[in-house]
């Protein structure tokens, strides 16, 4: 897969991603139901701990990839839906140090909403990844 960026501005690389990118030569690819920070039976973790949230859903979605045989890195689209976005903005190093060592920058949506499907969850990603 070839990934090439399309920046006709700057200042969404501040913020860790790419305004869009052209994906070439792919074989398969994997859209991914919204991923939370719920344990493997389900149930809402850190409901007070924003940071902690974003790192479990990040976690969750690695292993959704892994089992499809793919990984961060493949991600080419994410939608960020939150119920706080300042709060989720001041965590979003956390992006920075899953996706930087992986030179990616997918194309990514924030969305603030009133609440998620379950009670206590402020953070939810959807992904598209391909490879």
């Amino acid at each position: 897969m070839k990934r090439t960026p399309v920046n006709p501005w700057p200042w969404s690389l501040k913020l860790g991603y790419n305004q869009a990118e052209i994906i070439e030569g792919t074989n398969r690819q994997l859209i991914c139901a919204g991923q939370t920070a719920v344990d493997g039976e389900g149930n809402p973790q850190h409901t007070q701990d924003m940071r902690k949230q974003i790192m479990l859903t990040l976690d969750n979605l690695g292993a959704v990839l892994n089992a499809a045989d793919m990984g961060l890195g493949n991600i080419i689209r994410l939608v960020i839906y939150t119920t706080d976005v300042d709060v989720a903005l001041k965590h979003f190093d956390v992006f920075g140090a899953r996706f930087g060592p992986l030179n990616a920058a997918p194309p990514m949506t924030l969305i603030g909403v009133t609440r998620l499907a379950i009670p206590g969850l402020m953070f939810e990603i959807e992904a598209t990844a391909a490879d």
